[in-house]
């Protein structure tokens, strides 16, 4: 053999490994692992928050020390997650960072069927199973609404809008039922047809600059409603 063809060799069993590697780690662990690693422990009376989500989440992080500046706010969010590889990945990624708050974002991909289909009572099942494990940590738990889409512009005609106000429902429901905070971004976001008003996304689904502004805002007074419960 030689030493051209060993190197392609070596080359296809680097990218075989790594290919099953990324398809072994369903719930994407390995995301976040060394951010995690590094990160010093939360201060004595510190107000530590972790944001725990999909991809609205992952684009919300960036704006952090501009929108919060000084704040302790951890971004923990992935593109294209749904709340399943949330819950199986919610102790390495919030409670083992050793917040007082989480924020959970999460249902609006269970609902587009991103990892299979997905019932709303499967979306709240998940949703329920990551605020127990918080409370059970001590963790106070922000639950947020789920944002308005009228269509997934890579799954459209699911008609989704329907089914995330169902959601929202449920879960402003269970926040009162269970102490945690229901944050409502839906309503201020919504147009007249429960999909998100232009002016805050330029797809329908992800918030843009202006979007993620409204969001800052309404989640600050949600956090220290948080901290101040019992």
């Amino acid at each position: 053999m030689t030493s051209a063809s060993l190197a392609l060799l070596m080359l296809a069993a680097a990218t075989h490994l790594a290919a099953q590697s990324e398809a072994t780690d369903w719930a994407n662990l390995g995301r976040y692992r060394a951010a995690n690693a590094n990160l010093p422990e939360a201060a004595r009376g510190e107000a530590r928050v972790v944001f725990m989500g999909n991809s609205i989440t992952e684009g919300w992080a960036p704006l952090f020390p501009a929108q919060f500046p000084g704040k302790p706010y951890i971004g923990r969010g992935i593109g294209g997650q749904t709340t399943p590889q949330m819950v199986l990945r919610f102790h390495q990624d919030v409670i083992a960072l050793g917040p007082k708050v989480v924020v959970i974002l999460g249902g609006t991909n269970d609902i587009a069927g991103n990892t299979g289909p997905s019932t709303i009572e499967m979306i709240e099942d998940n949703l329920a199973a990551m605020t127990e494990m918080a409370e059970a940590n001590g963790i106070r738990v922000v639950l947020c609404s789920v944002l308005p889409v009228y269509d997934y512009p890579w799954r459209p005609g699911l008609e989704p809008a329907p089914k995330i106000v169902a959601l929202n429902t449920w879960m402003r429901e269970y926040a009162e039922a269970h102490g945690a905070v229901y944050l409502d971004f839906h309503s201020a976001m919504a147009d007249g047809r429960q999909g998100m008003r232009g002016e805050y996304s330029e797809d329908g689904v992800h918030p843009n600059a202006a979007g993620y502004a409204v969001m800052a805002r309404l989640v600050e007074p949600a956090i220290v409603e948080a901290l101040g419960m019992p």
